[in-house]
């Protein structure tokens, strides 16, 4: 495998498009060697909706696309970024609050925590902001031979 893998998509902010980036993802990463059955992949899909859907829903369509990208360094580490248009950056509600929606951002920082990962929030040059996680890639380089 190459020591540095970059894949990237850009799609409508529209509610279908939540399906086609985690759709999207999977299937990168499957090329890249993680099983899509494994719980890496069920933990990542799952992230990447959560991403998608903010980018969808919280930017009042002043995003008219979101762009998600996918690198893997080294085998090592993979970065899923989603980008916007939109200035406003992603808040935290407090516990109390009792909404129906907007615990996307806590869904994403407990289940990045979990896989031992890191999340950020960045400006884009462009005015708008780019919402990131960082995991350990657990993927073996290459398959595992059957014991006998």
């Amino acid at each position: 495998m190459a020591d540095h893998q970059e894949a990237s998509v850009t799609l409508p902010s529209d509610p279908a498009s939540v399906s086609a980036a985690r759709t999207y993802v999977t299937d990168v990463l499957a090329e890249w060697g993680l099983p899509s059955d494994s719980e890496t992949a069920d933990t990542v899909r799952l992230i990447v909706s959560e991403l998608a859907t903010n980018a969808v829903q919280h930017t009042f369509g002043l995003s008219p696309t979101f762009t998600v990208d996918i690198e893997l360094d080294r085998d090592e580490q993979l970065r899923i970024g989603v980008t916007d248009s939109h200035p406003r950056f992603p808040k935290r509600l407090p516990a109390a609050v009792q909404q129906d929606n907007g615990r996307g951002m806590v869904i994403i920082r407990w289940l990045t925590a979990e896989s031992g990962g890191k999340l950020t929030v960045r400006p884009t040059r462009e005015g708008g902001k780019t919402v990131s996680i960082m995991l350990p890639w657990t993927a073996p380089a290459q398959p595992v031979p059957a014991a006998d």
